[in-house]
C-alpha cells in the first residue's frame, strides 16, 4: 500500500483534521530540510551506544565459543542453551520494557538497562561453572530485551520526519558495528576479556544520558507540556520555530486521550489497530523465522560445517553487515521503507537458497572444491542483503505506526513476539542442521520469499510523514 493510499484515510480522520490554534497541519509543507543540531546528532549518538551493547550481545557466543566449551567443559546442548538464553532474558526484558519507558520515561528505561548488561558481562567473565554463565547471559538478555525497544522508540520520537529513517537506522548501523567488532576482536581474544570490554561502552552510555532531553512526545503523554517544547527546542535548535511541531503533538496527545482507552493489552486487538498490529507483529515473526538469530549466533560453526574458514568467513560477515548497514541508512530517507524491505527479503531469499545449495552438493559428494565458496557467497549475501532492510526496518517501522496512548503495550509485545520467535530459532538451529543443513536453509529460503509477498500486500511506506500523520492513517477511532 502506497502513500497515496493512504494520504486519503488521513484526510478524512479527525484527529488531525481541526486545530485549537490555527495550525493546519496539511497546509503545504516547507521544502527546506530539517536542521542537523549539535544536540540532535549528539542525542541520537548517545541513545545508538545502547544499539552498539545490543550488537555486542548478539555477536559475543560466536568467538567466544571454542573458548568456553574447552574452558568450562561444555556440552553441545549445554553451550547452545548458553547462547539461546540471551533471548529468554530478551522477552523478560521486552516484556517490561514499554512499560517502564512509558512510567519513567525513555531516558531513564535506557539506564535500567545498561545496569542489566553490565551486571550480566561481569558474571560471564567470573563465571566457573555453567549456572553463572547462564544467569549473567539472561540479565544480559534483559538489558538487550530493553534496548530493542526502547532505542528505535526514542529516535523515532526526537527526529524530524525527512531524517527519522535514517537516525533511527543508525540503530541498526550501530548494533552490527557492535556485532562485527565483536566478531573481529573476540577472534584474537579470551572469552573473559571480552565479556568485560562489553561493560565499557554500557558505562559511556550511562555517562552520556543525564545530558540529553526526554522524548518530548512522551513528556507530553505524561502532561509535562512546558518541558515537552523545551525538549523540542533544545533538539531543533535555539533558534528554530517549534511552534507548530509542538502544537501538532500536542493535539494529537489530547485527540488520542479523549477518543480512545488507555493502552492495556485488550485494546491492540480492536479493529482500530488491526492492520497496525498485523504489520508491527508479522514483520517481527517474519524476520526471525527468516533464519538470522541462528544464523548470527552460530555463524562459526556454519562456514565449518560447510568446509570453510571460520576465522576469514566471520570477519568477512562483520565486513559485509556494517558496509550494508551503512548503505541502508543512507538510502531510507531516499529510497523508503518498502523498496529496501523488498529488496532485503528477496536478496535473503537467494543467500540462503545458496547456502543450502552448498550444502546440498557436498552431501551428493559434487562439486567439493567449489562448494565452501558457495556457502561463503551465500551467507555473505544473506547477511549483507537483511542487513540492508529486514535487520533494521521492523523496528523502524514498529517505533512510527503505533499511537503514543498503546506505544508501550504495542512496542511490548511486538518486541516480546520478536524475543520469542528468536529463542525457537536460535535453541533450534543447531538440531536443524543435524537433520539437514541444506533442508534448515531451504527453510529459510521459503520463509524470506513469503516475506516479500507480506510486505508488497500489507506493509505501508512511512517516508517524509510524521508520527501523527503515520499513526492517524493506519488507525481509525
Amino acid at each position: 500500500m502506497g502513500i497515496k493510499g493512504s494520504e486519503g484515510s488521513l484526510n478524512s480522520t479527525p484527529l488531525l483534521s481541526s486545530s485549537k490554534d490555527g495550525v493546519d497541519f496539511h497546509a503545504d509543507e516547507k521544502s527546506e530540510a530539517s536542521e542537523m543540531t549539535f544536540m540532535l546528532v549528539f542525542t541520537a549518538v548517545s541513545a545508538t551506544i545502547g544499539s552498539y551493547v545490543f550488537g555486542y550481545a548478539l555477536g559475543y557466543s560466536s568467538p567466544a565459543q571454542y573458548g568456553i566449551v574447552h574452558d568450562l567443559h561444555l556440552s553441545v546442548a549445554e553451550y547452545s542453551t548458553f547462547g539461546s538464553i540471551l533471548t529468554i532474558g530478551a522477552i523478560v526484558g521486552a516484556t517490561l520494557s514499554g512499560r517502564i519507558a512509558d512510567y519513567v520515561g525513555r531516558r531513564l528505561a535506557m539506564g535500567f538497562s545498561e545496569v542489566f548488561c553490565i551486571l550480566g558481562s561481569v558474571i560471564i567473565a567470573f563465571s566457573k561453572v555453567s549456572w553463572w554463565l547462564y544467569i549473567g547471559r539472561m540479565l544480559v538478555g534483559c538489558g538487550v530485551g530493553i534496548i530493542s525497544y526502547v532505542v528505535p522508540v526514542y529516535i523515532a520520537e526526537i527526529t524530524p520526519k525527512d531524517l527519522r529513517g535514517a537516525f533511527t537506522e543508525g540503530h541498526l548501523l550501530m548494533t552490527c558495528c557492535g556485532l562485527s567488532l565483536t566478531y573481529l576482536i573476540g577472534a584474537f581474544l579470551n572469552w573473559r576479556i571480552l565479556a568485560l570490554i562489553g561493560t565499557v561502552p554500557c558505562i559511556v552510555h550511562l555517562l552520556t544520558l543525564p545530558f540529553i532531553p526526554d522524548s518530548p512526545r512522551w513528556l507530553a503523554k505524561v502532561g509535562r507540556l512546558k518541558e515537552s517544547e523545551s525538549a523540542l527546542q533544545r533538539l531543533r535548535g535555539k533558534h528554530a520555530d517549534v511552534y507548530q511541531e509542538a502544537t501538532e503533538i500536542r493535539e494529537y496527545t489530547e485527540a488520542l486521550q479523549q477518543h480512545t482507552e488507555k493502552g492495556n493489552i485488550l485494546v491492540l486487538f480492536k479493529l482500530q489497530y488491526l492492520r497496525t498490529l498485523t504489520v508491527g507483529v508479522g514483520l517481527m515473526m517474519l524476520q526471525q523465522f527468516g533464519g538470522i538469530s541462528g544464523i548470527l549466533f552460530y555463524t562459526n560453526s556454519i562456514f565449518i560445517s560447510a568446509g570453510f574458514s571460520d576465522t576469514i568467513g566471520t570477519i568477512a560477515v562483520g565486513v559485509f553487515k556494517v558496509s550494508f548497514s551503512f548503505l541502508g541508512v543512507l538510502l531510507m530517507d531516499r529510497c523508503g521503507r518498502r523498496p529496501l524491505l523488498l529488496a532485503s527479503a528477496t536478496g535473503a531469499c537467494v543467500g540462503s537458497f545458496l547456502t543450502a545449495l552448498s550444502f546440498f552438493l557436498k552431501d551428493l559428494q559434487e562439486w567439493k572444491s567449489i562448494s565452501p565458496f558457495i556457502a561463503l557467497v551465500g551467507v555473505l549475501v544473506y547477511m549483507g542483503l537483511f542487513s540492508l532492510g529486514m535487520s533494521g526496518i521492523p523496528s523502524v517501522i514498529m517505533s512510527e505506526i503505533f499511537p503514543i496512548n498503546v506505544k508501550g503495550t504495542a512496542g511490548s509485545l511486538v518486541i516480546l513476539v520478536n524475543w520469542t520467535c528468536s529463542l525457537i530459532v536460535a535453541y533450534t538451529f543447531n538440531f536443524l542442521m543435524s537433520w539437514s543443513s541444506s533442508g534448515t536453509f531451504f527453510l529459510f529460503s521459503g520463509i524470506c520469499a513469503s516475506t516479500v509477498v507480506f510486505v508488497a500486500k500489507l506493509v505501508p511506506e512511512t517516508k517524509g510523514r510524521t508520527l501523527e500523520e503515520i499513526q492517524a492513517s493506519l488507525n481509525t477511532f
